[in-house]
């Protein structure tokens, strides 16, 4: 169990990240058009996990936003944003943004990825949401780069989860 704050106040989530230099464990989610894709589909590409609790926060939308502009720029790369909101509420934000070069996936039918990247918060005011993190994964989804976001309400270091993607 990790230990993270929500505005200064503790609160854990149901394990930790896995580790730079192990392989990325497997996952199924949700895209927009309600079909579902797992990590396998992403073989041969880097993939930057951009987890966060819900679009509807002011810092998760900026992260996508930010994820969104970088994406466009980087060679075979694939930014995947991951939360529990619906594929409804992804597709909703990235059409009203006009945001094209992220995936958005949901933990809609299955509940495993927070489980296994341990990014489920499970007690304070967003238990059962999962809670700030960046992945970054090589070509043969080897962790390269990892960050649990100490405070929810602070984004992610973009510059060193970039800087991942050349590890």
């Amino acid at each position: 169990m990790a230990k993270i704050n929500l505005k200064g106040n503790e609160i854990n989530t149901i394990g930790n990240l896995p580790e730079v230099g192990q392989s990325a464990p497997d996952f199924t989610l949700t895209k927009t058009d309600l079909s579902d894709v797992s990590l396998a589909a992403y073989k041969g590409k880097k993939v930057i996990l951009n987890i966060f609790p819900s679009l509807d926060t002011t810092i998760c939308a900026m992260s996508v936003r930010k994820f969104n502009a970088e994406a466009g720029k980087l060679d075979n790369t694939v930014v995947l944003c991951i939360s529990r909101d619906l594929p409804f509420a992804h597709k909703r934000f990235c059409t009203t943004e006009g945001l094209e070069n992220v995936v958005s996936l949901s933990e809609l039918r299955n509940d495993e990825f927070s489980k296994k990247y341990g990014v489920r918060i499970i007690d304070g005011p967003m238990a059962g949401l999962m809670t700030r993190a960046v992945i970054v994964l090589d070509e043969n989804s080897v962790i390269k780069y990892r960050e649990l976001v100490p405070e929810i309400v602070q984004e992610p270091d973009y510059e060193k989860a970039l800087e991942g993607l050349k590890k």
